[in-house]
């Protein structure tokens, strides 16, 4: 499959579509999930088209993978999470659904406490707040 620009995060990428930012530099994107399936789960993506992470410049994993750590320490302190699960995927088979390499940071609160992924829509405003907290929580030091 060819990398679709007119994907949800190539959209995000060039202002199209909304999101609730919590960081970005010159070479990535992070941003609340629409759809947690905890409190505080943000994704993270690079700014270079990539479908997934085969297709993806090297230099753009690098940038994401660093953000991803960023972020990660971030989430988990503005959240108090006791473990955090990072995944990222490959392919519709594999459950991929939007076809721009990203890394989901999700933080896990107890046994079971992760929920279906795409399938509630969060508050826009509780997004809000999340991101207030993860961005703050990234201002430290």
């Amino acid at each position: 499959m060819a990398y679709d620009p007119a994907n949800v995060f190539a959209r995000i990428l060039r202002g199209e579509l909304p999101c609730h930012r919590v960081y970005e530099d010159a070479d990535t994107l992070a941003f609340m999930d629409v759809m947690p399936q905890s409190p505080g789960h943000t994704l993270v993506i690079p700014k270079q088209a990539g479908e997934n992470l085969m297709d993806t410049p090297t230099s753009s994993l690098q940038a994401a993978i660093q953000t991803t750590q960023r972020v990660a320490r971030a989430v988990q302190q503005a959240f108090s999470a006791p473990g955090l699960i990072v995944t990222q995927f490959n392919g519709a088979t594999a459950g991929q659904t939007v076809f721009h390499l990203h890394f989901h940071i999700i933080p896990v609160y107890g046994p079971g406490g992760v929920g279906h992924h795409a399938r509630h829509a969060a508050d826009s405003a509780v997004l809000a707040e999340h991101a207030e907290k993860i961005r703050a929580a990234l201002t430290l030091p």
